[in-house]
Order: C-alpha cells, then structure tokens, then sequence
C-alpha cells in the first residue's frame, strides 16, 4: 500500500524548524518577523516594546509577559510561498536549555540566530552541538547589523573556530550600524536596499539594484558601493562554495545578515531559507528507519504542557507527526503501554490560541489533550509496532526543597508537582527515608526553579517556601557487580531517588564526583536516567 500523490504532495511542501539563539540575541523578534512575513500576523510586536504595546505573539505564560523572555516551547503553523511552515519557537533563556534540547528532536533543520556584535555565545554554543548530533541542517543569520558589530569575516572565521563549521555568505552587508543599508544577494547577484519602517512593525519595502548599476555610487556613497564590489570579489574567488549535500548533513552552514527589529534581510532568507531547508525525512527508530511516506501513522510525544488555557486547566501533549496521514478520531497504539488510544481533540496551536485540526501530515505538529495518557517520549502508532529512540534527559545542575505552606492544599500541591514534572520543566526528586515527603527539585537554573513555584500558585493556588541546597550535580547511580550500593556516602552528598525510583546521589562539585568513584570504582556514576527497563 502507497500513500496518494496529494498525501506526497503535501509532506514535501513541509518545513519543520527550531530557531536557537542565545539570550538577547533576538529570537523572538526574529520569529515574530517570519510571521509577518508568512502573513500570520498583520502587526509585529517586539518583546521590548513598552508595556502599552503588543506582546509576543509566541509567548503565552503571564511570566513570560511580565518578564519579556521567552520560557516555554511553542509551536506555530502558517503558510508561506506554497510551503506549510511549523515554526518550533524555543525559549532562548539560559535556564530553559532542556526543554529547548527536547525541542530540537521535533526539528528537521535549524536556524542559529547570532549577535552581530557578541557572535558565538555560550547557549548558543549548547544548542549547535545538539544540532550536530543529530546532523540536521544549520542556517545562520547574523542579527543587529542595524547596530555596530564586528566585521562579517570575523564573524565567518568565529564559526569555523568555535562551532568547528565552515559558512557560505548567501548574502553581504552593505555596512553597518547606522549605516547600514541593506544586503547584496549573491544567488540573484542584487542589490537589495532596504527602507526603515515604524518600529519595524510593517513589512520593508525593498529597492532593488545591481552591482554595475550606475546608479550604485549615489544610492550607497562611493566608498560604500567600492567596498562592496570588493567584498563580493573576495567572497566568489576565496570564499566556500554552496554544497547543498553538506548543507543538508549539518556540515556546512548557509549565512544570511539582517536585522530582525528593522526587518532589514528577513524577506530574502525567508525566501532562501524554504528554498533549501528539507522537507521531513526518515527517523530513526528501535525497529529501523521510518520513511515519511509511509501509509502507517507514526508520531512521538517531545513535550507536555500543562494549563495552557487557564478556564479549562488540561494538558497539552505535543505531537511530532513523522509517517502517514493523522486524521481526527483515529485510534493508535500507544507503544510504551500497548492500548489503544482514540485522538479525539487534535488541535493546531497559535500562542494561547488553538484550532480543531481535522488532518496533518509528517512534519506538523499536533496538539493533543492529554488526561494523563501520554509522557514524554511515547510513540503512538497504527500498524506495525513502533518505538523512536527516548526522548533526552539532560542532569539538573540547580537544586532546591520545595514546601507546601498551607496543608490544606496537599492534594494541589501533590497535583501539580506531578504534572509540573511530567511536562519536564523540572525533575523532582525524594529522600526515600525522610520524615516528610517534601520534592526536591532540579533544574539547569534558579529561574527554572522559581517558574514552578509561579506556576503552582497562579495555575493550582499553592503558596510554597523554597530552600536552596548547595549541590550542582547529579549522577545516577547503578551497583556493580556485586550488586551493592554503600549505605552512606559522604557527609556533603545528598542520596535521594528520581520519580522512577532509580537512585541519585546530588553532589556539591566535580572534586567530589571525582572522589567518589575513586572509592567505588565498581559503581556506574550516570549522568542520565537508565532507560525505563532498567529502573
């Protein structure tokens, strides 16, 4: 049995992308401009406009509003060029990098956003080599060159020495700061000037010229349009060839130059970027490769989220699909529990906002109301059984004891633990010999930590105390082969176990996860969970 050629037509025209960056760098500013561009949005707004304006169309948690970052995934549709675009919207602060790494595993190609003054930054950094392990194509695009920076070629020489990836300039800027004034396409060989537009909240009107119009002189300045034809020299005698073979394996990294606040650039690599971007391809799973064109449905869960509508206070599982055609009301089999499951409220989601989705195809992504059926991880299937490959886990390296102060709200507290957990926005964990039963939480950061108690007081009406604790790593635990485990550690370790009920020991340093396992040298020390089977 073979798939219809408009089920074909329609997983090819599909593009499925993450957008990664460091803090600050733009992220959302670029995202909000892709909408403007696709025409989802009329009007951008920027997350550092004042408080009268228009939020981020992405950002929909009251935190995020207040705090003008982006803390939760999200996942937006629109079309675009006769592409349908699921644009992976990630939170760029440095303490949400897990779920950003869980994000990714939904992607089929990324686009790195860099600062043009800063360039290489340490998330950004994180975020690459997830990327690269998985071998997914990697688009750049230099952010800020409406302000001063540093100079396009150091910007190039900085990737290969810090990412260890070789760029090819799909554009060049004419100048920068305050005198830039657009960008020089090397595919079409124009001249493309741009003209500033309210606070970038409409799209840029675009003039267009080339480098032996005589007219170059006097719409950029003499020196500016010399500058420029020797750059462009330079750039096709000595610089990288497009290989789209490398491209589309992760080894060569397309860069484009713009400013998102100003618009200046988006346009073009919009329009380059779905040129060359993949549409799904295989994934990997237990049983082997699965091809998108497959007539079996095939799907995993990459994230739970919790209270997206306040009214209605549910569970928002997200679906990448990866094979066949979804259609609402279809019944599938969820491997990790072998019952079958019927998809009755499909939803595509926009921010807060969501629609019924009647049909997707692979690379979209479905949101499913979740009453406590899906985890992290799972695969739902028709057909032959199927499992992807686990979902990541990655080691907290912040930790705190949570308390409950009012003991008329355990039952909430307890609630909202478990699901706080479950979407993965931290791992809990317990002493199993403890008195009380208080969670003590992990994250990769102290916002992340702080996120949970906002959220169990707006979304569950919990008041809660935290107490820092002093240790910064954890490591899973597994006895050798004499089967045991010594009954005390040292006095500045903490023995505690996961939800899983696997052992962890919470260390306060490298030097004494060093001298540790110099003292147990037949003990696994993990710095992820065991898989499932092994708990």
């Amino acid at each position: 049995m073979s798939i219809s050629e408009t089920d074909h037509a329609e997983i090819r025209r599909r593009r499925t992308f993450a957008v990664i960056s460091h803090p600050d760098a733009g992220k959302t500013t670029l995202t909000e401009k892709l909408l403007l561009y696709g025409g989802a949005i009329q009007l951008a707004g920027s997350v550092t406009a004042r408080q009268n304006q228009r939020k981020a169309t992405s950002d929909w948690m009251e935190l995020e509003k207040q705090r003008g970052i982006s803390i939760s995934s999200t996942a937006l549709q629109f079309e675009y060029g006769g592409c349908m675009l699921n644009l992976l919207d990630t939170p760029g602060h440095q303490d949400f990098s897990e779920d950003t790494y869980r994000t990714l595993m939904a992607a089929d190609s990324a686009v790195m956003l860099l600062d043009n003054a800063k360039g290489v930054e340490p998330q950004t950094k994180k975020l690459f080599h997830v990327c690269r392990r998985r071998s997914i194509p990697i688009f750049t695009f230099i952010n800020k060159m409406d302000r001063a920076g540093l100079e396009p070629l150091a910007l190039m020489e900085e990737l290969e020495e810090v990412l260890g990836i070789r760029s090819v300039a799909m554009n060049w800027p004419i100048g920068d700061g305050t005198a830039f004034r657009g960008v020089f396409d090397r595919m079409t060989r124009q001249v493309l000037l741009f003209e500033r537009t309210q606070h970038g909240a409409y799209r840029a009107p675009v003039q267009v010229s080339s480098l032996a119009d005589p007219s170059l002189e006097k719409l950029i300045g003499p020196q500016a349009a010399e500058t420029l034809r020797q750059d462009i020299e330079l750039q096709d005698e000595a610089g990288e060839e497009l290989d789209m073979d490398r491209v589309l394996r992760g080894e060569l990294t397309p860069l484009f130059f713009g400013s998102a606040v100003t618009n200046f650039g988006v346009e073009p690599f919009l329009n380059t970027f779905l040129s060359m971007a993949p549409f799904p391809t295989h994934r990997n799973a237990e049983e082997g490769e699965v091809s998108p064109f497959e007539p079996d449905f095939r799907g995993f869960i990459f994230k739970i989220q919790a209270n997206m509508d306040p009214q209605h206070r549910d569970r928002i599982g997200f679906m990448r699909v990866v094979s066949g055609r979804f259609e609402r009301d279809m019944v599938v089999t969820n491997s990790r529990t072998g019952k079958p499951v019927r998809l009755s409220r499909p939803m595509k989601l926009f921010g807060n906002e969501r629609l019924l989705m009647e049909e997707a195809y692979p690379g979209d992504i479905v949101g499913l109301t979740n009453p406590g059926a899906f985890t992290l991880g799972d695969t739902l299937y028709t057909g032959s059984a199927v499992s992807f490959h686990e979902i990541p886990r990655f080691p907290p390296e912040r930790f705190a004891i949570l308390r409950n102060t009012r003991t008329d709200k355990y039952k909430q507290f307890q609630k909202g633990i478990d699901q706080l957990t479950e979407e993965g926005v931290v791992q809990t964990f317990y002493e199993p010999e403890a008195a009380r039963r208080e969670p003590i939480l992990g994250g990769v950061g102290r916002l992340q930590l702080e996120v949970v108690q906002y959220r169990l007081q707006s979304e569950y009406g919990v008041e809660t105390t935290m107490e820092e604790l002093p240790h910064n790593a954890a490591r899973w635990v597994a006895a050798g082969p004499d089967g045991v485990l010594p009954e005390k550690w040292l006095a500045s370790m903490r023995s505690v176990v996961d939800c899983d009920g696997s052992r962890v020991v919470l260390f306060e340093g490298e030097w004494s996860i060093r001298y540790v396992k110099e003292l147990h040298p037949n003990i696994e020390f993990l710095e992820s969970p065991p898989p499932p089977a092994a708990a």
